[in-house]
């Protein structure tokens, strides 16, 4: 089915879905020109993307979304007909020790784009949240897309709070809004700072893997290439003022992601270091994906095994990305998250 836009804008692009998402459109989509807003912190890079920058019908534009006239100039300039808003900061341990960015990037951001996108004409927004607005999930349950958002740490409560915002401009300014609320997502091109391309490169190295507390929380693990399909459904046929959670029925915990890593790299799970549990750490997180289901016929078709598996590969054979990934304030971040120096000497600890 042929996309009812001739420009679509992706904030957030340079980042780990954005960056998988823009491929995929512009692969889907031949007629269709993507315009990528990206302030190019520490969690996007232009390296991503650096195989697509000369399609001509890509446009990178560097802008932060919390900046009021860059965002106008944007949209004027460029006039896209839908807006996918995935720019966020989404790593929850900054969150902890510092909720201001996240607050500016994650509200205020989503608050700007929006407004300019209403002003500027936009066709249809995609706000792209996240199963973390839910809160922790009850053990033998799942959350639909009517539960209350009860959101445990400062990262979760500046996406609930921006989805709700989406939701007030549908009704306020009758704004053709949809959202997404994906569950925890893996792939090519995410930043070393998240569990799994943590646990890859550290495990390369030799080094210990660190894992809060008994590594027993549960996740619900969705392939980045699910994902992304996902995205391209919703935006395409979503229900207006709809959410849609994206559920990639493969709940694992930390520690068995962890342990599968280090067994596909041949090393021993002796490296897993458990460390202190971090405030607002939830437990369970687990979404029903039965709309998205009925509604639009979406459900994840890659295998986590396998999926996995490419994972592990696709880190091996982008060591140069990944050394410029780990560069900046990246063992600086590392130590403010573990309490340990990346690189250091260790102590093994067996997992519990």
């Amino acid at each position: 089915m042929s996309l009812p836009y001739s420009c679509v804008l992706v904030s957030g692009g340079c980042g780990f879905v954005g960056s998988n998402l823009i491929r995929m459109i512009l692969h889907l989509w031949p007629s269709v020109r993507v315009v990528n807003v990206d302030g190019l912190t520490y969690a996007g890079t232009k390296a991503s993307l650096a195989d697509i920058e000369t399609n001509p019908r890509y446009h990178f534009v560097e802008g932060r979304v919390e900046n009021s006239e860059s965002v106008a100039a944007v949209m004027a300039a460029e006039r896209p007909d839908a807006v996918i808003h995935l720019a966020a900061e989404t790593h929850f341990p900054r969150s902890v020790r510092d909720p201001a960015t996240f607050v500016t990037t994650n509200i205020v951001g989503t608050q700007v784009l929006l407004h300019a996108a209403h002003r500027a004409g936009v066709i249809r927004f995609l706000y792209a949240s996240t199963d973390e607005a839910y809160g922790p999930t009850p053990e033998s349950s799942v959350f639909t897309e009517d539960a209350p958002f009860n959101p445990s740490n400062p990262f979760a409560a500046s996406k609930a709070a921006g989805d709700l915002l989406a939701q007030a401009y549908s009704r306020t300014y009758d704004l053709d809004v949809v959202i997404t609320r994906a569950t925890n997502t893996y792939g090519p091109y995410q930043n070393p700072e998240k569990l799994l391309p943590l646990a890859i490169l550290n495990a390369l190295d030799k080094e210990p893997v660190p894992i809060y507390g008994d590594g027993r929380h549960e996740r619900d693990w969705l392939h980045v290439e699910d994902h992304c399909r996902a995205l391209c459904e919703v935006l395409l046929r979503g229900r207006s003022r709809a959410a849609y959670n994206i559920a990639g029925r493969c709940v694992r915990t930390n520690l068995h992601v962890v342990r599968a890593v280090l067994t596909r790299l041949g090393e021993s799970h002796s490296l897993i270091q458990h460390v202190d549990e971090r405030q607002g750490h939830d437990r369970r997180y687990a979404v029903s994906g039965e709309r998205l289901a009925t509604e639009l016929g979406w459900t994840p078709t890659r295998d986590f095994d396998d999926g996995l598996d490419e994972t592990v590969d696709w880190y091996l054979s982008h060591t140069g990305w990944c050394r410029r990934a780990r560069e900046g304030s990246y063992p600086d971040d590392y130590r403010e998250d573990y309490g340990m120096e990346l690189g250091g000497p260790r102590e093994t600890q067996e997992p519990r």
